[in-house]
């Protein structure tokens, strides 16, 4: 894992590496951030590296998508298309939701909220295994 210093004073090194040049960068500063980046898209920060890895994983179980367009508040086509666990999980990523919001916004138990997470876990996991077994690593 390679660090990089940047102009203003902060850090940055790969967090996490996924396939198709998919990443995780953990951005050391004030404060520590972990700054989400695929190809052709915008980076998007999170908190702490849970979060980013969970909204890895919604990235690869819709095949990728893009905020841009939707607003503060809005949710990716995409997404909302998915199905309900799809959905749950990027609400999960959202800065102030958490399980207990997610879950009374679905009208169910934090429980469900949980199991519907580790679903798309699971799929994203088995996506990013099949295309690794097809020799699928970087965007061409």
């Amino acid at each position: 894992m390679s660090t990089t210093d940047t102009p203003n004073g902060r850090s940055e090194s790969t967090y996490r590496e996924y396939i198709l040049d998919v990443c995780i960068v953990e951005v050391r500063g004030e404060e520590t951030r972990y700054r989400f980046e695929a190809p052709r898209r915008e980076g998007r920060s999170f908190e702490d590296p849970e979060r980013a890895e969970l909204y890895a994983d919604v990235y690869f179980d819709v095949n990728g998508f893009e905020e841009a367009g939707t607003g503060e508040r809005g949710v990716p086509p995409v997404i909302i298309g998915a199905g309900r666990d799809t959905l749950a999980a990027y609400f999960l990523t959202l800065p102030g939701a958490d399980r207990h919001w997610v879950a009374s916004f679905f009208g169910l138990k934090p429980p469900r909220i949980e199991r519907y997470a580790e679903q798309v876990r699971t799929r994203a996991a088995e996506i990013r295994a099949k295309a690794a077994e097809r020799d699928v690593e970087r965007v061409r």
